[in-house]
């Protein structure tokens, strides 16, 4: 009997979130901010099975219940409308009447079921929604399937991001070409579960919601819940999935003998987005990839390199390009995960640091040198068991204090 061979999972260069089959979008500038597009739409052809997860901050803005609202209906969704510079949490009994008439006016635009809409909402929190002029902007919403259209809503969806945030790849299932990528928001306010962040990912594979959702949730755990820049969980955060079904494959579930294959195309887009959502933390100059292995299990391993990650120390030791390796230590030793302390490996890129918890002698000036690098990798080992795991966050620097000190001006 042969083994299924490794699923192969290759880059879509010029790809955008409107290259799977069925989808468009909009973006365009209502003036709810100053100068750049302040409203978006992914607009699919058909009822796409849908998926979401949400925000673990007990404070859930607007948006969010309306589009749980959405999805509990059919687990199928058509549109979704987003708008930045307004984030519509705390904002009471009308910000739950905005949500709903956002909704609405998209559901109307397009002949659609309500429930077939989600609607998303990104920026200041408690300020009541402008709705003359959102309104007005849903109505000139006019998707189309082009690069330019896709850029029009990938600007639409940022806040205090320096850049657009989209990935595209795609794999074979039951021989049929299967595409997914995605387009994300973030760069404040992130910390693991999930991050200040929104996501959306279309993709042409059929696939029912139920089994979509079990996807997500499986990926997120591995992806968007291990970056983190500030420790601070956003009221807003969700990360939405369509599947239009329009590349014809077989009904992909976890028995399909090419679910493995979906999982790891859903993974790949996910961890891109990640990694760039991490490297674009506000005021941030480097990303910084923890490593962990030789741990309990896989999910322990997680849980250590996102205590690494989010610390503020081995943040400003990266900034300062401080060799200052014990700050590492110290996270490790925090993280409240199994450990021997008298077993554990760290290598700070090609620099091995500790090998069994006794320093090595290393040069200082070569690993100065090396973390003054955009990317800086840490590699530890527990030495404990065969549990692996990553995490990506940034350093923190002055301008990060700068930004948000005066983010409402």
């Amino acid at each position: 009997m042969q083994t299924k061979s490794k699923p192969q999972i290759l880059k879509v260069e010029e790809g955008s979130i409107v290259t799977p089959l069925g989808f468009s979008t909009a973006g365009l500038h209502t003036k709810v901010k100053r100068k750049r597009n302040d409203l978006g739409v992914v607009y699919c052809e058909v009822p796409a099975d849908s998926a979401a997860v949400y925000t673990l901050n007990q404070i859930i803005a607007a948006p969010l219940k309306v589009t749980k609202q959405s999805l509990a209906e059919e687990g199928k969704l058509q549109a979704v409308v987003i708008n930045s510079g307004n984030a519509n949490a705390c904002t009471g009994d009308q910000g739950l009447i905005d949500a709903h008439l956002m909704r609405d006016a998209v559901a109307d635009l397009f002949s659609i079921k309500n429930n077939y809409v989600a609607v998303a909402s990104t920026g200041v929190i408690g300020e009541k929604m402008p709705m003359d002029k959102i309104l007005p902007g849903i109505g000139n919403l006019a998707p189309q399937k082009s690069f330019d259209a896709a850029n029009q809503f990938n600007e639409a969806i940022l806040t205090t991001d320096t850049c657009m945030k989209t990935t595209c790849f795609e794999t074979t299932i039951d021989s049929k070409k299967i595409t997914m990528a995605g387009s994300a928001k973030g760069s404040g306010m992130i910390a693991p579960n999930m991050a200040t962040m929104l996501g959306f990912i279309t993709t042409d594979a059929h696939i029912p919601h139920e089994y979509l959702q079990v996807a997500l949730k499986e990926v997120t755990n591995e992806t968007f819940n291990r970056i983190t820049v500030d420790g601070d969980t956003s009221t807003n955060d969700m990360v939405i999935v369509m599947a239009s079904g329009l590349a014809s494959n077989n009904a992909l579930s976890p028995a399909h003998e090419d679910w493995e294959a979906f999982i790891q195309l859903l993974k790949q887009v996910c961890q891109d987005l990640a990694m760039m959502i991490a490297r674009d933390g506000e005021g941030a100059t480097k990303l910084i990839e923890v490593n962990v292995q030789g741990a309990a299990t896989d999910e322990e391993a997680g849980m250590v390199a996102k205590t690494v990650v989010g610390s503020d120390l081995v943040k400003t030791m990266v900034f300062g390009s401080d060799p200052n390796w014990g700050r590492v230590m110290m996270a490790i030793g925090r993280s409240g995960m199994t450990l021997d302390p008298e077993t554990i490996d760290i290598t700070i890129g090609p620099h091995p640091l500790l090998v069994g918890s006794q320093p090595t002698n290393y040069v200082e000036e070569n690993l100065s040198s090396y973390l003054n690098n955009e990317k800086v990798e840490i590699n530890i080992h527990l030495n404990i068991g065969d549990g692996s795991g990553k995490a990506w966050g940034c350093d923190l620097t002055y301008d990060y204090v700068r930004i948000n000190a005066s983010y409402r001006t």
